[in-house]
């Protein structure tokens, strides 16, 4: 027979546990509501400017896109982890974690690949196989545009002065609380598009294209990384609360299941008790 102290400790555990995780549930979900509104806010900014660029780029002579477009024979390539400080987010960091150990490991293997880390998460499994450049965990602390520019004008450089040939970023794309997106995106060099049907000439520019593009590339670059932190900034909460959402619930079934066994095993200690009252009776009659 179970014992009903220890069922009780048992109960009054998982019930603790259950006030945790609704707590952290309602937390994320208040807090994902101003991360949702942010990165809904910006996608159509930044993607139209992505798509500007990549369209004035396409339209200019070969290797007039400058420095940053510059496609070199890729032997050295910078991946950029994009996931979160904390966990208790379900598969959110695995998922980031993955793909960067997949591109390292089979997609670019045999080139040297280095990491930089925007999340604790991120640095603090990657480095144990891999070299991390940086960790910029505390770009979370003050997630403003300007932070991100740091970080984004240090990846250009690294291009630009020739120790990376390449540069991805990979980062959770926010669609809804439940749903999360990995995706990896080609930082530098910048990709032109090939639809040429986008790069008409409907325009007068002024100053010239190769200038516009100079100065667009540099905000481009990081309103993209902004992007995508901001994307993992809103998935992680979204995550958060999805599984925190299904901790609770695990943990009310279990709550149940215990309290039923409690009581169960209280009857058939109060059964056994009354056999042995009215066997006692009757051995005294008797």
């Amino acid at each position: 027979m179970p014992n009903l102290k220890e069922i009780r400790n048992r109960i009054a555990s998982v019930s603790s546990t259950m006030q945790i995780t609704s707590a952290m549930k309602m937390v994320s979900a208040a807090k994902l509501k101003k991360a949702q509104d942010a990165i809904t806010a910006m996608r159509p900014y930044a993607n139209k400017l992505t798509e500007l660029l990549q369209s004035l780029s396409a339209s200019l002579d070969a290797g007039s896109g400058g420095r940053f477009s510059d496609n070199r024979e890729v032997n050295k390539v910078l991946i950029v982890a994009i996931t979160s400080n904390r966990g208790l987010c379900g598969a959110f960091n695995a998922n980031i974690i993955k793909q960067s150990t997949f591109l390292a490991n089979e997609t670019y293997s045999g080139k040297q690949v280095d990491f930089i880390a925007i999340g604790k998460k991120a640095n603090d499994i990657l480095v144990k196989n891999h070299k991390v450049l940086a960790d910029h965990s505390s770009v979370y602390d003050d997630l403003t545009f300007e932070n991100v520019a740091v970080i984004a004008e240090n990846l250009m450089e690294q291009f630009t002065n020739g120790s990376y040939d390449k540069i991805e970023i990979i980062y959770n794309k926010f669609k809804n609380a439940a749903t999360q997106i990995v995706m990896t995106e080609q930082f530098l060099p910048i990709v032109p598009v090939e639809d040429s049907e986008n790069t008409g000439g409907d325009y007068i520019f002024e100053p010239a294209k190769v200038e516009i593009v100079e100065q667009l590339i540099p905000k481009s670059l990081k309103t993209q990384l902004y992007k995508g932190i901001r994307d993992s900034f809103a998935s992680e909460h979204g995550a958060r609360m999805t599984a925190m959402h299904k901790a609770t619930d695990n943990a009310t079934d279990l709550r149940d299941q215990l309290e039923l066994t409690y009581n169960q095993a209280r009857q058939a200690a109060i059964t056994n008790e009354i056999l042995e009252i009215v066997g006692g009776a009757e051995a005294l009659n008797g």
